[in-house]
């Protein structure tokens, strides 16, 4: 902090430095480690006083070097003492000063608190959720990587596989160490309570590549295979009561019986998905067991230092070529690898990546918010400094220097923004957890957003910023010697002078219409997102599941045969309308895929078309409101069977059969090695978001062709019914009754998952439309001021053009003119300024064009009737000047 304060002193021009630097260096060394030997509050009030001290005093010697009048060189003891005694006293004036204007001291505080609340508490957010680093070694070097294969059927993206991790481990000279990872939800039974929970089973490499330890116990190693688990610190504290005892104690998870090696301790939080990992089940890939071509496993790798990620992305590549050589493959999977390019990207930017836009959006919508309230402030300022023009004249004529006339305004300055800063903190305060209690689910780490002592700096900090803002130049200004006032007292001396005033209209002009523009383009997306037609309905169905343990549920057809008994039992209950069933329930779960090829294609083992596909079964569709285009639904004796039946969706049938009925025709899935004859097609749903396109899917039947063909899941079961929001707790009576250890857990309504699905727009527009809408109301008071200002002023010269005849409706015209041509040349500035920032909303835009003119005009043509209001409030009282009264004045 001494170093900063010593660095402030090369700001005064170079002859006074050579003259009196030294002294001022040493005088500040001294006093400073004075204050320091006093306390830390002590030292930080010094240093914020002596910093701006500097400034001011470096700013008056370039503008009226007083120095040499005077070259007075200040003795042993004195210098900063004295400077801060000189400033105590103008504190204390200042303080009576504001006192007397209460008014001005609400208004400006107020202002100022309101805005600056705004901005740090979205500091807050950001700094938490963006800038706090990862809890994780080095995370710089951390990367993530996935794959992409131009000019092949799969997605833009998509996840490496197990021969990527094992091949990039072995042969890669600039990855210290690399791990798959995932996330996945399942069943963890301890004693009594049972309950679905977010696990995750990654190589055991990962906690070496995130150079993490646990807080208890250890490691997995190879030999553990799949039996050993380490726990978060929440399922430790929560479940387990902080026992260290439970280390070495086996418990049923995921469906298999494994032992508590290790607690990680509190920070370990791996990012991903909406809900916190709480274990992590050991997993060693071996050479033997791979088979190529799943594309199913995200990897995290380490780079050794120095290393950049475009020479790690080469690398990779170039490595992926050996893949086919060493784990085989069909051709198609060679043509793949062919085309493969490794996509590495930073760790921090995959896991926060989804919340960085929206946040960044809205901590520069608070930032302009707080621009437009300086400028608001900066204005009080100076018709308050304009109004004291004789009082400054006064202290000119009797010797106060341009310095200390500087100081004296900015005092006042000073004491509003430290007013403004306890506003801001108690809003913080406040509204800090509504604004988490209010944001959407999936952002990462909110939960850890609060007052902080970094939130209090910055704070204290920005009021500092916006106290130079709002006070430098009006004090600057009033500083100018000009004994003309104490003839005229300013009436006539501020001619001429309100352009800075008028510069200051501008700015906020144009800084409100950017946030209006982007508020606008944001709701159109939003109302366009609520016409999107998903291929099903969202009113009136209610979502759930449950993780049945019985033992006699051992295979596909069993499990068949509980779910279509139970959807029996749900069909009975008062109210319900229909019910089915669905692996993957769209708006909650994406969907797994896998190639698919017809007759007509290739018999290579994953030739043909790849294609997301779910099970489905009872009236799954007609629950969900998905028309049956064509052929016809499952039967009973098809979801109860082995029989080799699918139905596909409209994209689907055109991926496979671009010409013909699909209706009758096979299908051959390398997943189950098996043909399939296709008995109807629906229509294409939006599985994800309503934002991404349809995608082709394939529904099997709740049994596939072998009873063990697919592992015992827990589906979504959808429940049509009037009663969607209030059927919960009979639904879960039932569920005890049939299954009574089983969990029932996601429990959903379609229009609840709906209004998710666009909760992070719906957020992102509502603040943003709060900070547009603040934005104008600041950019409105503003200019009333500055007009009503203007016309207080120009109260003579408006009286003699009525005396001399002028009608009323012509000075309401001059008054709003003048307001007008600010406010219009305001907007063509925040015009520009919109066509440049706009684009960075990219992303949380749908179908709506980022220069969207109807939104431009629509929102300019605002602006300007808000300004021409503005203006006619003061234009009306012009005209209502009496012209006797105004010529009697002095």
């Amino acid at each position: 902090m001494k170093a900063a304060l010593l660095l402030l002193a090369g700001l005064f021009p170079p002859v006074f430095r050579e003259r009196f630097g030294a002294e001022m260096r040493e005088q500040v060394e001294q006093d400073y480690d004075a204050a320091r030997s006093l306390g830390t509050l002590a030292s930080l009030w010094f240093a914020i006083v002596t910093a701006v001290d500097l400034v001011f005093a470096a700013l008056a010697e370039h503008v009226n070097p007083t120095w040499r009048a005077a070259p007075a060189i200040t003795t042993e003891g004195e210098g900063m003492v004295s400077m801060l005694h000189e400033w105590k006293q103008d504190l204390r004036l200042a303080a009576r000063t504001l006192a007397r204007s209460a008014g001005f001291t609400a208004v400006a505080a107020g202002t100022l608190g309101l805005a600056i609340g705004v901005t740090a508490a979205m500091f807050g957010v950001v700094d938490t959720v963006l800038l706090n680093p990862l809890p994780f070694e080095n995370t710089d070097r951390l990367v993530h990587i996935a794959a992409t294969a131009p000019g092949s059927d799969l997605p833009e993206e998509f996840d490496a596989g197990e021969e990527f991790y094992l091949h990039y481990k072995e042969q890669s000279r600039l990855l210290e160490d690399i791990s798959t990872y995932n996330s996945f939800t399942s069943t963890m039974r301890v004693g009594d309570r049972v309950e679905r929970i977010r696990m995750s089973w990654p190589t055991n490499s990962l906690f070496s590549t995130l150079g993490v330890q646990p807080m208890l116990g250890r490691l997995p190693v190879a030999d553990d295979e799949s039996r050993a688990v380490l726990i978060s610190h929440t399922l430790w504290t929560t479940w387990f009561g902080s026992d260290s005892s439970v280390i070495g104690r086996a418990y049923d998870i995921a469906r298999e019986r494994r032992t508590v090696i290790g607690v990680m301790g509190p920070e370990f939080k791996f990012i991903d998905n909406n809900e916190e990992t709480m274990l992590w089940i050991s997993l060693e890939i071996r050479a033997a067991d791979v088979e190529p071509g799943g594309f199913d496993d995200p990897l995290v790798g380490r780079m050794k230092p120095g290393v950049t990620i475009d020479e790690v992305a080469s690398e990779l590549t170039l490595l992926s070529k050996g893949l086919p050589a060493r784990f085989g493959g069909s051709a198609n999977y060679a043509r793949i690898i062919e085309q493969h390019r490794a996509a590495v990207r930073p760790l921090e930017q995959e896991l926060l990546g989804p919340a960085a836009r929206p946040l960044w959006i809205l901590m520069g919508a608070a930032g302009i918010v707080l621009l437009i309230a300086c400028a608001n402030v900066a204005n009080l300022f100076l018709v308050r400094t304009e109004g004291r023009q004789r009082e400054l004249a006064v202290r000119g004529a009797i010797g106060a220097t341009r310095g200390q006339l500087v100081r004296l305004q900015m005092a006042e300055a000073l004491l509003v923004a430290g007013l403004a800063a306890a506003i801001a903190l108690v809003m913080a305060w406040t509204g800090l957890p509504l604004f988490v209690h209010a944001a959407p689910e999936g952002v990462p780490r909110l939960n850890e957003v609060g007052i902080d002592l970094t939130l209090t700096l910055f704070t204290l900090g920005t009021a500092c910023i916006a106290a130079l803002a709002c006070g430098l130049a009006p004090a600057i200004r009033a500083s100018s010697p000009d004994l003309t006032r104490l003839r005229d007292g300013g009436r006539g001396a501020t001619r001429g002078r309100h352009w800075g005033r008028n510069a200051l209209i501008v700015g906020q002009t144009a800084f409100a219409l950017v946030l209006l523009i982007g508020s606008g383009l944001l709701m159109r997306s939003f109302s366009n997102l609520t016409r999107v037609d998903p291929g099903y309905d969202t009113t009136d169905i209610f979502t759930f599941q449950i993780a049945p343990e019985r033992e006699d549920l051992v295979d596909g057809p069993t499990f068949a045969a509980f779910a279509m008994q139970f959807m029996d039992r749900l069909r009975v209950l008062p109210g319900v309308q229909s019910v089915g069933l669905v692996e993957n329930l769209p708006l909650n779960e994406a969907t797994r895929s896998g190639p698919f090829r017809t007759e007509t294609m290739t018999s290579e083992a994953d030739a043909g078309v790849r294609l997301d596909f779910t099970f489905a079964a009872g009236d799954y569709f007609t629950t969900m409101g998905i028309a049956l285009l064509d052929g016809e639904p499952f039967s009973p004796t098809d979801l109860a069977s082995t029989l080799g039946k699918v139905m596909i969706s409209r994209a689907a049938a055109d991926r496979l059969w671009p010409n013909d009925r699909a209706i009758g025709r096979r299908v051959y899935s390398q997943r189950d090695s098996n043909w399939a004859t296709v008995i109807g097609v629906v229509e294409d749903v939006k599985q994800n978001d309503f934002r991404q396109s349809v995608q082709p899917l394939v529904y099997y039947p709740l049994v596939s062709p072998t009873p063990r063909s697919w592992a015992m899941s827990s589906p979504a079961y959808v429940v049509r019914t009037a009663r969607a929001e209030f059927i919960a707790p009979e639904i879960r009576s039932l569920v005890r009754e049939v299954a009574p250890s089983a969990p029932m857990y996601r429990t959903f309504t379609m229009a609840g998952l709906a209004r998710d699905s666009m909760v992070g727009l719906s957020f992102t527009m509502l603040v943003l439309g709060i900070a547009s809408a603040l934005a104008l109301l600041l950019g409105a008071v503003g200019l009333y001021g500055v007009l009503s200002y203007v016309v207080a002023q120009r109260t003579r010269e408006i009286g003699v053009r009525l005396a001399l005849g002028a009608g009323t409706g012509q000075v309401r015209r001059m008054v709003v003119a003048q307001g007008a041509r600010v406010v219009v040349l305001g907007v063509v500035i925040g015009l520009g300024v919109a066509l440049v920032s706009a684009r960075v909303l990219g992303s949380l835009l749908f179908e709506v064009a980022a220069v969207d003119v109807a939104t431009y005009v629509g929102m300019s043509v605002s602006m300007v009737a808000v300004g021409l209001l503005a203006s006619y409030m003061p234009a009306r009282r012009a005209s209502r000047v009496d012209p006797i009264r105004s010529l009697r004045e002095d």
